[in-house]
């Protein structure tokens, strides 16, 4: 029987170590509950356990999930502030549903992308914040741009769409038996946020994310500097499908 709670403090007490040795503190790491294929049930415990993060690979499945999760956080005493990530690959035609209900996306991987965005965005009246997501070794399975493409594509969007907000980066990296073999990645991608948030004037101007790490190699992201991880095998347990 899989013990949600525990499993987020053995995250958590991971995450601070982690931190401690990139001289930061936890409080520097947003963790990412990934929710995919995951019961409202089982959702239910993670904020039960004070995680509020929840993070969706799928629109279909976060419509789904949204109301059932909204009335679960309605029933609890203290109604949690439930901030949902779009962590997926995001199809144009998709990002109707997801306008005013997502906090953060983090696959922006197009021009065409963000105009879609921008475009569905302006009608409610707040701007989309969103992480440029970087394919980091160019796999063509895997969506997301080039380092040598990110920054270009991050000042095409600030001139020409307002309600369109990029906060920082997505990392997206091969997968490793060993999470030592996809450490430089991590640190490419840094490098990069590094240069971009120097530009735009970091997380004063709200340029502040970078989004790395899974399951198998979270610990290792946060140490090349990931602010923001995404877990859930970690948390849950295998997936069942």
């Amino acid at each position: 029987m899989v013990n949600i709670s525990e499993n987020i403090e053995d995250v958590k007490t991971r995450i601070a170590a982690a931190a401690r040795r990139s001289g930061r503190s936890e409080d520097d790491i947003t963790l990412i509950c990934v929710t995919k294929t995951r019961t409202a049930d089982e959702i239910k415990k993670v904020l039960e356990a004070g995680v509020f993060q929840l993070g969706e690979n799928r629109v279909q499945e976060f419509m789904d999930k949204y109301g059932k999760v909204q009335d679960i956080a309605e029933a609890m005493k203290k109604k949690p502030n439930i901030m949902w990530n779009l962590i997926g690959h995001l199809q144009k035609n998709k990002v109707k549903y997801i306008a005013g209900r997502v906090e953060l996306i983090h696959s922006l991987d197009s021009i065409g992308l963000a105009e879609e965005i921008n475009a569905r965005f302006e009608k409610t009246g707040e701007p989309a914040r969103a992480l440029i997501q970087i394919n980091t070794a160019g796999e063509e399975q895997k969506s997301g741009v080039g380092l040598d493409s990110c920054e270009s594509l991050a000042d095409e969007i600030s001139e020409r769409l307002p309600f369109v907000k990029v906060c920082g980066l997505m990392a997206v990296v091969p997968i490793a038996e060993d999470p030592e073999d996809v450490r430089g990645y991590f640190r490419d991608t840094k490098k990069m946020f590094d240069v971009i948030a120097e530009k735009r004037g970091g997380a004063e101007a709200g340029f502040e994310h970078l989004s790395m790490g899974m399951t198998h190699d979270y610990e290792v992201a946060i140490e090349e500097g990931a602010t923001m991880v995404r877990v859930g095998t970690a948390i849950f347990g295998p997936r069942n499908v």
